[in-house]
Parts: structure tokens; sequence; C-alpha cells
């Protein structure tokens, strides 16, 4: 059939291809879409399975967010019968909690102190996990393996009292290495109450109890690459770290990413038994951190409203923290925390 006997579309035809267009879809996609009593008998097993944990957050994470409140008030406790008229007849000061806690110097002392450990455990600290699961994935023997795992990750089911007494026995002055130095005839060094060092103190004991626990993400991420790649690069000859660096490297790359946007995003809370079991030792200075400031100047002081105040700051600098990371993994090519529609 020559290009001139070709029929001419149908009117039908045209209609019908006039509704392939881009905005085809959604319209189909609307014409699918289950009424909702439909979709809850059909999803009801799964909502039923989510319902506690949704009953958790609801009750222990929304609903003491309205807590909020206290920030911008001169809250008393004692005010009126029970916890809702406290709320209710509280004095509204505005922003006065926040006046009184930024010409706070004791409350600076305390964000730098929480922001140069962070940036030390960021370095020092985050890539270990990385490292060590590498290494993991890398032993052949399943029973080597297993054993080492088990090992690693004992350490974070200790409470951190267990473990500041352990190092207290280790390396403290009338410790295990002290007593070794002094029958060396060598002054033993002050590694427990040392405010200079006491930065690196802290990301030891955060290393030691929790880089197994870690590494058990990207172990999991390193399992989901395709083994396939290795072999075809073992094929064409790359070595070990050319495989390592073209392959393992990439494959864990987002979930690297999503980690340090959380990590970031928690900037301003590095802990809080860690450093108040150990402030008096080495003082205020070195180890008074945003929560510890908190419980000493605020709770233990009954200063709620600034206490909460200190609070809200914290959560405000670390959303801003997370969308301005995840923005930058955006522009990366990586997913990030949540992906654009």
């Amino acid at each position: 059939m020559s290009r001139t006997d070709v029929p001419a579309p149908s009117p039908a035809d045209q209609h019908r291809s006039a509704g392939d267009g881009p905005a085809a879809p959604r319209a189909r996609r609307r014409r699918a879409k289950r009424p909702l009593g439909a979709r809850l008998r059909r999803d009801w097993p799964l909502l039923a399975m989510v319902a506690p944990a949704a009953l958790l957050l609801l009750v222990f994470h929304y609903l003491p967010t309205l807590g909020n409140v206290i920030a911008f008030q001169d809250y008393n406790p004692f005010v009126g019968d029970d916890p809702l008229e406290a709320f209710l007849y509280s004095e509204w000061v505005g922003f006065g909690n926040f006046e009184v806690l930024f010409r706070d110097p004791l409350f600076w002392d305390a964000v730098r102190n929480t922001l140069t450990i962070t940036a030390f455990q960021l370095v020092f600290f985050f890539p270990l996990p990385i490292f060590l699961a590498i290494l993991l994935n890398s032993v052949m023997s399943g029973r080597i393996r297993g054993f080492v795992q088990s090992v690693v990750y004992l350490p974070h089911f200790f409470s951190w009292v267990l473990v500041i007494t352990f190092f207290v026995q280790m390396f403290g002055g009338a410790g295990l290495l002290a007593q070794e130095m002094r029958q060396a005839g060598l002054e033993p060094w002050n590694i427990m109450t040392n405010p200079d060092t006491f930065i690196i103190l802290v990301t030891a004991e955060s290393v030691w109890k929790d880089v197994g626990w870690g590494a058990i993400v990207f172990l999991a991420a390193l399992s989901a690459i395709d083994q396939n790649l290795y072999e075809a690069a073992a094929a064409d000859g790359a070595g070990r770290w050319r495989r390592l660096w073209h392959i393992t490297l990439p494959g864990l790359r987002p979930v690297i990413v999503l980690l340090l946007i959380l990590r970031l995003g928690d900037a301003l809370s590095v802990g809080f038994e860690q450093f108040i079991l150990q402030r008096d030792a080495v003082g205020r200075q070195a180890a008074e951190v945003l929560d510890t400031f908190v419980y000493h100047n605020a709770i233990a002081t009954q200063q709620w409203g600034q206490g909460a105040a200190a609070g809200l700051f914290k959560a405000v600098i670390g959303l801003i923290l997370i969308v301005a990371a995840n923005k930058m993994a955006h522009k990366l090519g990586e997913q990030g925390v949540y992906s654009r529609s």
C-alpha cells in the first residue's frame, strides 16, 4: 500500500490518540483509584499492625511537642489544680526565655563543646563502621565472621555506667595501665581526668561501644550489591582496591549519605549519660554539652521555660541541618532522607 492509500484516522481514533497524552496516566489513575471504604476493607490487617506503633508515636512524640509552648512562658507547674491549668495560667513572656538563654555565656560554651565533639566524631568515628563492615564482608569463613560480629556487637548493649567503669578500671589513676607504668618506673598518663584530651576519650568510648552496632546497616547494604559486578571486574583484571573503589564504595554511597544526613540533624545531641557521668572528673569547661546544660541550668534550678527554649533551639537547628544536607544530597544525585516528588 502506498503512502497515499493510507486511510485518514477516524474521529474516534483521533480522540483515543489525544487521550494518550501526558495527562492520560493521571486520569487513568484517578479512574482506577478505589473508594476509601474499599481500601480500608482491603488493608485493615496492615493498618491493625501499624496502629500500636502509630499510637506510641502519637502519645510519646507528637503530643509532647505541644509542650514546647512553655518555651514562651514563665512556666510554673504549681499554678492551677492540674497540668492543663498550669499551661493556661503561666505568664506569657514571648521570646524572653530565648533572650536570657542567648545572653548566657555558659549556653554558648555548651553549644561550642557540642559542635566540636560532633565534628570530631564525624571525622574519626563515622567512617569506622564502614571500614569494619568492609573488613567483615571480606572474611570468607562464615563461622569466623559470625564470631567477630558477636564480639563487636556486644558492647552496644552495655550501659554507659558499665562502659565508663571499664575505662576507669583500665585507664584511670588506679587502673591497669597506670599500675603497669608505675611498675616500669614511668609516670602514669592522666587520661580519665584530663580536660585537654576529653574529646578523644569520649570518642574512644563511643567507638568501643557502638562501632560494631553501626556496621550492621553497612553490612546489609553490602549484601545487596550484585556479586556479578565483582566477578566481571575480576575477569577484566581489576584488583582488590579497584573493586573496592569502583563497586563497593559506590554501592554504599546512598546509605552513607542517608546516615550522614541523619547524623547532621543530631549535631546538637551528642548524648547525656556519657557526659553527666564524667563531668565532675574533667570539669564543666570540657564536658558541658547542650543536654547537660539543660539539666544543670534549667531542670535542676526549675527554670522550665529556659530549658524548653534550649530544647526548641536544638530541634530547630537540627531541622535546618537536615533540610540543607538533604538538598545537597539531591544536588549530588542521591535520594537522601526523602525524595523530591
